[in-house]
């Protein structure tokens, strides 16, 4: 029952060249039935006409054997143009002369019936037997020739019957076994031609209609390779187009080719100011981060001055001081994230050194140790060191934003586990922790830049009373941008009770 329940699974679809060969097979498997058919339909009745013309002949000749001339009973001989003189009977019509072979005869002279046949194969009389004398008499009548079935050997005979002069009534039957078989020959003959005629014809189709597809298929093969470009990001070289000779709008093909070429225009029109626009806002957003480094240093600096100038200031004034000191190395640190995201955009290159990743996540899972002293931290390390290829100072940077992302976004008492294998020739970090996760939401914007999970621009106070420095939302983006520019990846796999980043790079 189960199995009778089961989908049958989808047929996959016909490409267009067997459609197209197929549809030419069939039809010319349709006319050549139809042709042999219609060919030996006629072949047929223009053969079992003729049988009944020698069928006509034959009772003629019969009529003539059993009393048909003009003085009836006077004669005896088997000379042609004699007459039967005595009781007629079968074998006298198939002893006649010019009597067919396998002529089939049934005489009744009014009291009795005498049967008989020509075999074939030995020119001997045999006799007919009562079923089939039987067959004869219920299918057989005067008015014209009819198709009788007498089984056994004899199988399909033409029979007709005939009244003679002198009142003798008689039947007379030649087999149909030479019309069948000659029909049976052509059949044959069509059937075979016809296939062969077939497997030519698919052979020539398959390869016309593969070379009347070639430009379709160079199409294609430009629209491939146009989809496999990266063009969500970077600069795009769009110089694929399909070749003139496969544009030419008098085709299907060509108007096709002609529209891809078209939209490929569109398209390589959009990216370039698509590319102009993120180069313009890419160049600003490093300006004002290198042009905002010095008077936020400046403020900084003034902010400290102040403070520690030993003057007697009022509370007011030490607190406000103190929040534009906070605010100023704040807002620093957004400036430089701008900053590196700025020129990694840009593709500056990185300095590629071997880089000892088991050393630098005990320095950094010590810093955060330090800096999150609420949150239990574990280390998971293999017992060889792994060494990958890259810029040290950018992927400590990414070790760090990933366990501040930890501390800062988990409650006090969280467990933070942070581990380091080898996987297919490649370092596995993994920073795992047990708080409440990230929304499902905001999973396929985490890594986005200014990407925050909540709606307030800064978190609220932390436990101790202390002002938070707040989220930039620029953290994950770093993280993601570094990684990438390493030729690695980064993925985040989150539920309540488990949020693992898993960090891939490659070996040194």
């Amino acid at each position: 029952m189960a199995k009778r329940m089961r989908r049958s699974r989808p047929r996959s679809p016909w490409t267009l060249q067997r459609r197209l060969v197929l549809t030419v097979v069939g039809l010319l498997a349709l006319v050549s039935i139809t042709i042999g058919v219609v060919s030996v339909v006629i072949l047929r009745a223009s053969l079992l006409d003729r049988l009944d013309v020698q069928l006509a002949s034959a009772a003629d000749r019969s009529g003539a054997v059993l009393g048909g001339g003009d003085n009836d009973g006077d004669r005896l001989g088997d000379t042609p143009g004699s007459t039967y003189f005595g009781t007629p009977t079968a074998n006298s019509i198939l002893s006649g002369p010019a009597q067919p072979p396998g002529l089939l005869a049934l005489v009744y002279d009014g009291s009795s019936i005498t049967t008989g046949y020509t075999d074939d194969q030995s020119g001997a009389i045999e006799e007919l037997s009562a079923q089939q004398v039987q067959q004869l008499a219920d299918h057989v009548n005067q008015s014209a020739a009819v198709t009788v079935n007498l089984g056994g050997d004899l199988g399909e005979y033409r029979v007709q019957a005939e009244t003679s002069r002198s009142g003798t009534l008689y039947l007379i039957g030649l087999p149909l076994s030479s019309v069948d078989t000659t029909a049976a020959q052509l059949a044959l003959i069509i059937t075979f031609v016809s296939l062969a005629g077939l497997i030519v014809v698919a052979i020539i189709a398959a390869w016309v209609v593969r070379l009347a597809l070639r430009p379709l298929q160079r199409v294609t093969a430009t629209a491939t390779r146009v989809a496999q470009l990266p063009l969500d990001q970077g600069e795009v070289s769009l110089d694929d187009r399909v070749p003139a000779g496969d544009t030419d709008p008098r085709t299907e093909v060509g108007r096709v080719g002609a529209a891809l070429n078209r939209m490929l225009d569109h398209v390589d029109l959009a990216l370039e100011a698509r590319q102009a626009s993120e180069r313009k806002v890419r160049q600003f957003v490093a300006d004002a981060s290198h042009e905002l480094r010095t008077p936020l240093a400046s403020i900084r600096g003034y902010s400290e001055l102040t403070r520690r100038s030993g003057q007697q200031l009022p509370p007011d004034a030490i607190h406000a001081l103190g929040r534009i000191e906070s605010e100023s190395v704040r807002m620093t640190g957004l400036v430089e994230d701008l900053l590196l995201l700025a020129r990694l955009d840009e593709g500056r290159e990185l300095e590629m050194e071997p880089v000892d990743l088991t050393m630098l996540l005990v320095d950094a899972v010590s810093d955060a140790h330090a800096a999150g002293r609420d949150h239990v931290w574990n280390l998971d390390l293999p017992e060889e060191p792994l060494e990958a290829i890259g810029d040290e100072p950018r992927l400590r940077q990414v070790i760090t934003n990933l366990l501040a992302n930890a501390r800062v976004h988990t409650d006090a008492g969280t467990t933070v586990l942070v581990a380091l294998a080898e996987h297919d020739e490649r370092a596995v970090i993994t920073v795992t922790d047990d708080g409440p996760g990230v929304p499902e939401e905001l999973t396929a914007t985490l890594f986005e830049r200014f990407a925050r999970g909540d709606s307030s621009r800064f978190r609220a106070a932390n436990t101790t009373g202390a002002p938070s420095t707040g989220s930039t939302g620029l953290g994950l983006a770093i993280v993601a941008a570094v990684v990438a520019a390493h030729r690695g990846e980064v993925t985040v796999e989150s539920r309540p009770g488990h949020t693992a980043f898993r960090v891939s790079l490659p070996l040194a």
